[in-house]
């Protein structure tokens, strides 16, 4: 029988690791499927917010080797403090560096393109050692997307929309994101609305050089109208991350240039400069460099909620799937946990997807209904409307900040990455890559 091929859609975090383990299954190279990855950007798309890797995922990039070139790619984060708008420093909280508190700031904070790179080059160290026992190993195919998805129950059909290539595979994984295409062909466009459960929150992510009031602590700032800034640091560029949001369901043109995508960046800009304007702050400095920049990226924050994540031959990993908001702290989890799982239970089941799309299911069901489940009135909670609210929530974290009940806090609403699960499937595990390794350790 002629190994499985496999088309992962989207090559950022959970598609290569995905395909990493399936090629780390204990199946001989030439038995181990033929996988193909498909990515919409011509190259690997290296912007995108701050990240953390806790608990579970912890666990999973030890199995891929890649704990210590994560740890030497971290952002630098010492912790947050909650700032306001004179700029001065109401409460600070470290990080926990211990790993077993899920404190806002984890051990792990890294920028969301680096570990997409990462784990992109070290699936392709993987393919290159599967290809040289003569196995299939991976393609990919950057600057291309699907518009056309069927099945027929034997295989499925899919175009290659530029190209216009037609091809056809056993398996269809959707790995592309809160807006999956994937999801939408598969399911059903005029499904999403219910898919997507928008939480009334907006974000926008750049970057830009960093200035001396710039330090290694997140510096969160709360102005009245529930909007928020959040400056973090990357060390690595040597530069200050931005995170600006509105929580406000009653002005439709939020929603209305989000669904634009990166067509209209123009218009998002100016609605965020429109919020922002009047804060205070850093606000001057903070629209000025927005204006500036090239790596703009603005979308909706919510949640994808479904009753299956397998339609057919077609399955669903990571946000696609079951994306829990960035607000949960728990999206890099279930991408990891999500791609390490689905690749067991396929490993295990290697002649019945149905098999193994239930096993998946059954494994992260559990995973995911704990991250979707949100601290209540969350995110409006923690970004009143009004001064007096906002000078109430100052109050509040200085008071957890001095008496060390913040502590308490995390123990009951922190991200439960450390109570995921990690199962055995009998990876190959890999050593972990350092400097004076092979060539392609030397490319990050």
């Amino acid at each position: 029988m002629a190994p499985p091929t496999i088309l992962i859609v989207g090559c950022s975090i959970a598609g290569p690791t995905l395909a990493s383990f399936l090629l780390l299954s204990p199946l001989p190279a030439s038995q181990k499927p033929h996988i193909t990855i498909l990515e919409r950007s011509s190259a690997l798309r290296t912007q995108g917010q701050n990240i953390d890797i806790r608990g579970a995922g912890i666990t999973i990039i030890r199995k891929l080797g890649l704990e210590a070139v994560i740890r030497a790619s971290t952002t630098g984060e010492e912790g947050v403090q909650f700032v306001d708008k004179e700029g001065k420093v109401w409460a600070a909280f470290p990080a926990d560096r211990s790993g077993k508190l899920s404190t806002p700031t984890a051990d792990i904070e890294i920028m969301r393109g680096r570990l997409a790179e990462i784990c992109w080059r070290r699936s392709e160290s993987i393919s290159e050692d599967v290809q040289r026992d003569g196995g299939k190993g991976i393609e990919y195919v950057f600057g291309d997307y699907l518009d056309e998805l069927e099945q027929d129950g034997e295989k499925v059909h899919v175009r290659f929309a530029k190209s216009g290539e037609r091809r056809s595979f056993d398996l269809v994984v959707g790995a592309d994101g809160l807006q999956s295409r994937t999801r939408s062909m598969a399911w059903g466009a005029q499904g999403e609305e219910d898919r997507v459960k928008r939480l009334g929150m907006y974000g926008a992510f750049f970057s830009m050089p960093k200035e001396k009031t710039d330090s290694a602590w997140r510096k969160w700032f709360h102005a009245s109208g529930r909007r928020g800034v959040m400056l973090r640091p990357d060390e690595q560029r040597g530069k200050t991350t931005v995170f600006m949001y509105v929580v406000n369901e009653a002005d439709d043109r939020l929603m209305q240039v989000a669904e634009k995508g990166r067509e209209d960046v123009k218009a998002q800009k100016r609605l965020m400069e429109e919020y922002f304007r009047d804060v205070g702050w850093e606000s001057r400095r903070i629209i000025r460099e927005m204006m500036a920049t090239e790596d703009f990226y603005y979308d909706l924050v919510g949640q994808v909620k479904m009753d299956r994540w397998s339609k057919g031959r077609v399955a669903l990993l990571g946000d696609a799937g079951y994306c829990a908001s960035p607000i949960s702290g728990m999206g890099t989890t279930l991408a990891l946990s999500g791609a390490y799982n689905l690749a067991g239970a396929l490993t295990r089941n290697p002649n019945d997807y149905t098999a193994a799309f239930s096993e998946y299911e059954a494994k992260m069901r559990p995973v995911v209904d704990r991250a979707q489940r949100l601290v209540p009135g969350m995110p409006h909670i923690l970004n009143p409307e009004t001064a007096w609210g906002v000078w109430i929530l100052n109050t509040i974290v200085f008071l957890l900040a001095q008496s060390g009940l913040i502590h308490l806090v995390i123990r009951y609403v922190g991200p439960p990455a450390n109570t995921v699960p990690v199962e055995e499937y009998g990876f190959k595990k890999l050593p972990e890559w350092t400097d004076s390794a092979d060539d392609s350790v030397r490319r990050f």
